[in-house]
Parts: C-alpha cells; structure tokens; sequence
C-alpha cells in the first residue's frame, strides 16, 4: 500500500454562493494530510473528474433533487481514480473505480461513504477512463435513461436534441440513430455541428451561433418534431414547442442557457403547444436509474465496441485549472464531454 502519511491532498472548497458565473475568488484553494479512513474504508487517488453543467446548480441554495455544497465544502464532482489503500473487503489496491470524488487529488471514504459515494469497480478492457465518464458514465446514463424511460423512441419518428456535441447530446443522438430515428442536432459553431453530421451520424444539425433556430427546424424537420432532449432551456425550448406533433415527448435534462442568469429562469412561453398537442413533458435526473446503470453500461459498450457509437471528451490538464475550466460548459468551448485530469494514470 501507498504511504498515505508522505501524501498532501489539494482541494477547492466553494467559498461563495456564485451570482452569475462563478469566478476564481469564489473558490478557495486548501491542503490537508490524507490519512487512512479506518476499517472498511478505502483511499482513492483521483485521475479525472467529471465537469458537468448540473455543478453550476449544486452551487445554489435552495431545494432540488440533491442538497446544495455547502460553503467551505470540497466542491462536488464525479470521478474516476485508482484505489492506493483498502481495508474493505470490496476493493483492492489497483482496483479502478468512479464515483463521487470531488475536486481534490486524494478521496477517503469510510465503510459507510462508500455507498453514499455511489464507489463501483470499474473494468477499462470495455471502455478508457475517459469513456467511463462519457458514454459509459453519469452523461451516458442521463442520455440513456432520459431517451429510452422518458422519450420512448419508435424507429421513423423524428428526435431534436440540443447541445448536441455535448456529453449527454452525443450520446441521445447516436442512441437515437441506433433506434432508427430521424435525429436532427442543434449545436453552437460549424465544427461542432459538422462532427455530430459526419462523424456521429446526425441526419442533419442547427447551428444556434450562425442561423436561425426557428429556420432551421423548418427546415430539417418537415414532419414535425416527436422527441425533443433539452439541455439548453430558453428560446430554443420555445422555438422547438411550436413545431411538435400530436403525443410528443419533451425529456427536460437541463437548462444550461438559463444556470447563469441574475434574473428569473425564462420558462417556456409556448407551453400551450403541448396542451393543443397532447404532448408530455417531463424532467429527467440520472440517480434515479442508478439501479440500472449495469443494463445501460452493457449496452453502450457493445455499441462502442461494435464501432456503433463514438465517445469525444475534451480534457484539460491540472486541478488548479478547475476555476477556469468549469466555465469552458457556460461559454460553449468545450467540445465533447468536459473532463479535468487530476493525475496521469
């Protein structure tokens, strides 16, 4: 086992509840020893973390699915790491796990965090550590179970899903495309919305930085809308609402266009549609599913094996980075799903 006693674990706290974007000085930067955690736990060195939109939400005071970090916390964060110490029956030293790590370089969990942590071994001959947080990790479940349990795809309906180069969007795109649905994109840039057509397969992508939406749409679904996965919110919403057909299904994941505001959260102004339509709309958090994670990871990885599916991560190197890296979601720079390497493998 590893020295844990020679170890300094480095952590980023949140200091501040953030208004509008978070920034640099809303974060503080603290070390501390790492020491064994006692019987029955384990110690993680951290590889990677998960960057996700639904951090900027977990920042917030209030009620939502999840208790809100607490300030002076280690910012909350899923991840990916090698255990270094064990006392617990369930994980060896090497084993390669995911869950949730937080942003710092080390984890400690006792017998009883563990679970609470959502800690499971993960096998890499299936899938990289990238991948393990993409497809095959709380992205890929969100894409999976929001698609499959909610959206109820059939084989010719047609499926718009926005944030399209994005960690969940890939992943309901190419499902989408897998099931024989007419999948159109929506995506900021031409090179994002050129990689989900050419490499992903997308019938078709909208980009919102350089056209009409509400063209676009026009355009590419001339049959009208059937599933449509949000991860933007906003006047997106509204223009995709007015083109829905009769029993359409509306998978509500995020709202990334709205985490940001000062002001009051735009809500949908054209949610009549789904009155005259007879349409559904229904929000969608991956921990309800976590019971079912192991059928979805089966599934997608015999598609990434099969070459059926594509996992794009954009990696960023180094803790301190995370500040700044965070903010990559909120301004449209990431391409693929966000990950911060902690430490190389």
């Amino acid at each position: 086992m590893t020295n844990l006693a020679a170890l300094t674990n480095h952590q980023i706290r949140l200091a501040a509840r953030p208004v509008g974007l978070p920034t640099r000085d809303g974060w503080s930067f603290t070390t501390e020893p790492v020491v064994e955690p006692g019987a029955g736990g384990i110690v993680i060195k951290n590889l990677s973390l998960s960057l996700d939109p639904a951090m900027r939400g977990w920042m917030n005071e209030g009620k939502s699915y999840i208790a809100p970090v607490g300030i002076g916390e280690v910012m909350r964060a899923g991840g990916i790491g090698k255990v270094i110490s064990s006392s617990s029956p369930k994980f060896a030293v090497g084993d390669t796990v995911i869950g949730g790590l937080n942003v710092q370089e080390y984890s400690a969990f006792d017998e009883m965090s563990i679970k609470r942590a959502g800690i499971t071994k993960v096998d890499l001959r299936i899938g990289s550590l990238t991948q393990w947080l993409n497809v095959l990790g709380m992205p890929g479940m969100t894409g999976y179970f929001g698609l499959m349990d909610v959206g109820q795809p059939k084989a010719g309906e047609t499926l718009v899903v926005s944030g399209a180069a994005g960690a969940v969007g890939q992943t309901v795109g190419q499902l989408g495309k897998i099931l024989g649905c007419r999948v159109v994109g929506i995506a900021g840039g031409q090179a994002k919305c050129d990689w989900v057509v050419n490499e992903l397969g997308f019938d078709a992508c909208i980009d919102y930085k350089g056209g009409s939406v509400k063209d676009g749409l026009k355009a590419h679904c001339p049959n009208g809308v059937d599933i449509y996965f949000d991860n933007v919110g906003g006047e997106i919403l509204d223009h995709v609402l007015a083109r829905i057909n009769k029993k359409a299904r509306i998978i509500i994941c995020g709202a990334i266009s709205q985490y940001n505001n000062t002001t009051a959260v735009q809500g949908p102004k054209n949610y009549l549609s789904l009155l005259v339509n007879r349409a559904r709309m229904e929000g969608i958090v991956v921990f309800d599913y976590a019971d079912r994670y192991h059928v979805a990871v089966n599934e997608m990885a015999g598609y990434l094996k099969a070459g059926k599916m594509k996992s794009k991560e954009d990696v960023v190197v180094g803790l301190d980075t995370f500040p700044e890296t965070l903010l990559k979601l909120f301004n449209g720079e990431n391409f693929g799903k966000l990950v911060l390497q902690v430490a190389a493998e």
